[in-house]
This record gives C-alpha cells, sequence and structure tokens, in this order.
C-alpha cells in the first residue's frame, strides 16, 4: 500500500505537544488542532489546558493506554464519515512510550492517511545536552518496573556499542542506576530533567558521580548512557579462564556460562558441558 499523505481523504494526524514551556510547539500543529474535527487524547485535562492556551475548541475523546482499544470503532466511524482526527499525548510525541500505537495500526488497517507532525520529544533534547551523542545512538524508553526483568534488559544491552537513551521515574531513578552500574560498569552518564521547564537540570559524571545527587529528585527524566567502549578480546584465554573472569566478579557459575557463551558467540551448552565436566 502506498499512502499519498495530502491527496484530501480523511487523515489521522499525530500531534506532538509541548513537553514544557508552552511555546515549544509548531505554528503548523495549532493550524491543524484547529482544523481537525476530533481530538483523541490521552488527558483531556491536560489538553483542554492547551486548547485554552491556544484558544482553540475542539471535542476531546479520552483515549489512554487502559481504553484505547475500545477507541478503536469509534476512531474509524469518525474516519468513515470523512472526518480528520488529531491525537495527541500528554506532553511530547504520541506512540514514543505514549499511547497512540493502536490507534495508528487501525487507520493504517483501514487504508486511511496517518500523518505524524515533527515537534516536541524529551530524547533529542536531552541526547544533544548530554555531551555523549556523537554517532548512532539507541532510544529504549521504560526498563521494566521489575527489577528481575530490567537486569535481563539491562544484560541485552549491555554489549552495545552505541549510546542508549532511557525514560525513567524519580522513585526509581537510583535502583536503576545501581543496577545499570552493575551490568554495564561505571560508565559516563546525563540524567536530564524537566526539559524546557524552568527547573531544567543536567546532571553528568560517572553512575558513582550522578547517584548520590539523585537523592529527592523530582520531575521526568531522561538518562543518557555511554556506550560499551570496552574491547575485549577472550581467544587468549581457555573457556574455564574465562568463566573464572566473571566468577571472581562476584557473577554465579550461571551467569557467568552465559556471559562467556555471549563473548564467544558460541552455544550455551557447549561452555556449560566444559565447565561442568572439570
Amino acid at each position: 500500500m502506498i499512502q499519498k499523505s495530502y491527496d484530501g481523504s480523511p487523515t489521522l494526524y499525530v500531534i506532538p505537544t509541548p513537553i514544557g514551556n508552552m511555546e515549544d510547539i509548531t505554528i503548523r500543529a495549532i493550524n491543524i488542532l484547529k482544523e481537525v474535527d476530533v481530538i483523541f487524547s490521552e488527558d483531556t485535562r491536560v489538553t483542554n489546558l492547551l486548547l485554552k492556551h491556544f484558544d482553540i475548541k475542539k471535542t476531546l475523546i479520552s483515549s489512554h493506554l487502559y481504553n484505547e482499544n475500545t477507541n478503536q470503532e469509534k476512531e474509524i466511524t469518525y474516519l468513515k464519515d470523512g472526518k480528520n482526527i488529531a491525537v495527541v499525548s500528554d506532553r511530547g510525541t504520541p506512540v514514543i512510550s505514549d499511547p497512540g500505537y493502536i490507534l495508528v495500526k487501525q487507520a493504517i488497517k483501514y487504508n486511511y492517511n496517518v500523518v505524524c507532525l515533527p515537534g516536541a520529544t524529551a530524547l533529542i533534547p536531552a541526547l544533544v545536552m548530554s555531551g555523549l551523542g556523537e554517532g548512532p545512538f539507541i532510544f529504549y524508553g521504560f526498563l521494566n518496573s521489575k527489577e528481575t526483568k530490567r537486569k535481563k534488559e539491562l544484560e541485552d544491552l549491555s554489549e552495545n556499542k552505541f549510546t542508549i537513551i532511557f525514560y525513567e521515574a524519580p522513585h526509581r531513578i537510583e535502583k536503576t542506576l545501581k543496577n545499570i552500574k552493575e551490568i554495564f560498569g561505571n560508565r559516563n552518564i546525563a540524567l536530564v530533567r524537566e526539559i524546557s521547564k524552568k527547573y531544567e537540570e543536567v546532571i553528568r559524571g560517572t553512575i558513582e558521580e550522578v547517584i548520590p545527587k539523585t537523592e529527592n529528585i523530582k520531575g521526568e527524566i531522561v538518562l543518557i548512557v555511554e556506550g560499551n567502549k570496552e574491547e575485549k578480546d577472550f581467544q587468549d584465554l581457555s573457556i574455564l579462564d574465562h568463566i573464572n573472569i566473571y566468577l571472581k566478579e562476584g557473577k554465579t557459575s550461571k551467569e557467568a556460562i552465559k556471559l562467556v557463551a555471549k563473548d564467544r558467540h558460541i552455544p550455551k551448552n557447549e561452555v556449560y558441558n566444559i565447565y561442568h565436566k572439570d
């Protein structure tokens, strides 16, 4: 299917909204909000404040994480009737760690146009301000709130050489940083909070240096973590010596076996058999 975005057919507009300062919205976004027939909004209270600021009056439909599935029928009914729709999240760009994905997929399924306007998102300003933004990067979003699953996610990311961008809640940031240090080592990071707001702040340093500064921290946080810069060469080591390196670091035998298999790009059971044979 080829989409002709501006052929005049009914369209779902994905509209970024300010993440802090109300002036961080494009003229085009304001005009589209004025022109659409209805707005699907993550939080109608927040969206009403935005619309009031720009003297816009529109029908709002609540569409958040817990009811987006049930809104698909409403969405398609509007589009079938020739109406244009906007979808907005509380702040920033919908779908990027925010609701909106289901509405986008549904519109595409029924061959309606989906147009996303460029605009506000927290991850790019944070990356640029971090001083760690040269070269490729990965946007990961929120890590799992459960520590066991969070550590597994971090283990999967630990060897990646690209800068990694996370979102995190203030009440979890200290624990997350400790998890990252445990698995990644003491890397350089930047903690950027309250982007474009009055109390915007960037805390740069190693993880050890930043952790003490997170006590009682508030606001929305973007965490930029330096990629893996270590050049590991295990070819001169036997598999047993390789395992022992991780055991001395405090890893369990199960963890060490898994890491050795990953380092050497060989099956885990091959490492397991050598370890337990001896």
